[in-house]
């Protein structure tokens, strides 16, 4: 959206006596919230009633997450220069009206093909436009403190993601999972639309300030912003190996997250149970993406990527010995730890690896390879599932694809600027 479409004032905003990128923050923050209508976690909820009701396997139901993302993964690049050059305003205005719409309407499902239809819009927003349009705000107003703010910004998509199931399971409770729907939907639309649409800036340089701050003190520490183009990026080995560590832990995020609720119910938790589980491994998530981003500057970047393989990959594995609440809440514990550390430290390494500039194209390609990764983890773990009886292979599966993105992680060393075409 162009700067003569804000709807604050721009000279107000540099006479302002705090720095203006700490309500940019609280923005974002809130569209995170409303985001969580398309997450994994909170259909995780609605999948076995769904499934009873309509008969419907647990890999039908999964298609539904994994065509959203491969929408998604056709608009985010040319999305992603569309932010680079407007801003991130009207695209999450009209994904934030767009997931609640969709989500309401989810209440009046009859058949499969308009589950899909609909959940598949909610899941392309929440895979694509979501992440761009928040984490593209956050690195364009922070640089020196873009760790804290990034963390602070994944924190609010936490709280959405705690808050979400609750409010779906406390509506089911009183009119089944259709009035669980129309909440999520309510809910989406009153937390994020007002913020974003009245106070949402994309960039400071569009209302006369710079990153950070206003005036940046003389002994502030120098921060890095070099900016690569898109082409200059896929010229790096670190983009590549970013990309591979990408493929292999998000099927890990979302085939765990998306059947977690359903493999504890199998396991003999009652679903009010399973709910407070998928809600407490989001409270991890959060406590984890404030500690993320509070680890110093001069830990590397890669070494915090592979701490996050190695927590999925052992709060997946411990999920094979769950068959009791505690046992439960401990191996959604760690795998929460690892969820928060992977929504915060990837934006951060590709904001930190090739600056603000042209963040929306290069994190818009990169973008496909988490969307289809994320797309192919619900299907794998639903057909491994429908297809062995139990979860305990998908489980396995995951474990292991989560050790190697730690493994990976190790190699993904900053890239070296060069001026090349």
């Amino acid at each position: 959206m162009t700067n003569r479409m804000n709807t604050v004032p721009r000279w107000l905003i540099p006479r302002l006596p705090f720095y203006y990128g700490w309500v940019v923050l609280v923005c974002v923050c809130c569209a995170g919230m409303s985001r969580q209508g398309g997450a994994v976690a909170t259909l995780s909820v609605f999948v076995s009633p769904m499934t009873t009701e309509f008969g419907w396997s647990r890999t039908a139901i999964s298609g539904a997450v994994s065509l959203g993302g491969i929408l998604a993964a056709i608009v985010s690049p040319r999305l992603g220069r569309y932010l680079d050059h407007s801003g991130a305003r009207l695209v999450l205005c009209s994904v934030i009206l767009l997931t609640g719409l969709s989500n309401a309407l989810l209440s009046l499902t009859a058949s499969l093909p308009m589950f899909y239809l609909l959940f598949c819009v909610a899941r392309m927003n929440f895979a694509g436009p979501f992440d761009l349009g928040i984490y593209g705000a956050v690195s364009n107003w922070f640089v020196a403190r873009r760790a804290l703010a990034t963390s602070i910004a994944t924190m609010g998509g936490m709280i959405g993601l705690v808050t979400m199931p609750l409010i779906a399971q406390a509506a089911m409770a009183g009119g089944g999972w259709r009035a669980g729907w129309l909440a999520v939907g309510a809910a989406v639309v009153l937390i994020g639309l007002i913020p974003v649409s009245v106070l949402l800036v994309g960039k400071p340089e569009d209302v006369g300030l710079v990153p950070d701050r206003r005036n940046p003190p003389a002994d502030a520490e120098p921060v890095s912003d070099l900016s690569f183009t898109r082409a200059q990026a896929l010229r790096t080995p670190a983009f590549w190996v970013l990309s591979l560590f990408t493929l292999l832990v998000y099927p890990v995020q979302a085939g765990v997250s998306l059947h977690q609720a359903p493999f504890l119910i199998e396991r003999g938790l009652s679903p009010a149970v399973a709910a407070t589980v998928v809600s407490s491994f989001s409270v991890l998530s959060g406590v984890a993406t404030l500690c993320f981003g509070l680890v110093p500057r001069w830990v590397p970047i890669r070494l915090r990527l592979a701490m996050v393989g190695g927590l999925l990959s052992l709060g997946t594995a411990l999920m094979l010995s769950v068959h009791a609440a505690p046992r439960a809440y401990a191996a959604a514990g760690f795998f929460g730890l690892g969820i928060g550390g992977l929504l915060t430290m990837l934006p951060i390494a590709w904001a930190d690896y090739y600056g603000r500039k042209s963040y929306g194209a290069i994190r818009g390609l990169a973008l496909s390879v988490q969307v289809l990764a994320q797309a192919a983890g619900p299907v794998l773990s639903g057909a491994l599932r429908d297809w062995s009886g139990t979860y305990d292979l998908s489980l396995i599966t995951c474990a292991t694809l989560a050790a190697a993105g730690m493994a990976v992680a190790v190699l993904a060393k900053p890239p070296v600027y060069r001026a090349i075409a």
